[in-house]
């Protein structure tokens, strides 16, 4: 850290963070549910994802990674990421059951588990 004016201001760093709060959520990768959801409704469809031609998106948007949600240039940049130790892992991640509202609640030690009458009647 410097000796300067700005390293001893108050607040100096507090635009640098916000910049880079606000780039890590615009380039954030999709979460394994959102990506589920997208597989279950493709095959519920019964057609792939497929994108049209597109000239904002890398590649035209025809070389698109379903299970990491990204797009590549060309068709060896996509089968090298399907190489790769991230696509692998997420692969790993999205065989796994997805979470639902009765998981989290059994996680949190909310169990919905029938207990007898209190007061039986005699």
């Amino acid at each position: 850290m410097g000796t300067g004016p700005q390293a001893k201001k108050h607040g100096a760093r507090k635009k640098i963070t916000k910049y880079k709060k606000k780039t890590w959520l615009c380039h954030r990768a999709k979460d394994t549910d959102q990506i589920q959801e997208e597989i279950e409704k493709a095959e519920a469809n019964g057609k792939p994802i497929k994108f049209d031609y597109d000239d904002d998106l890398p590649g035209g948007g025809q070389f698109y990674c379903v299970e990491t949600g990204k797009h590549f240039t060309d068709a060896k940049a996509l089968a090298d990421h399907k190489k790769s130790r991230y696509y692998k892992r997420r692969c790993k991640e999205l065989k796994e059951e997805k979470y639902s509202q009765d998981f989290a609640d059994w996680a949190g030690g909310m169990s919905k588990e029938k207990l007898p009458p209190a007061h039986s009647g005699k």
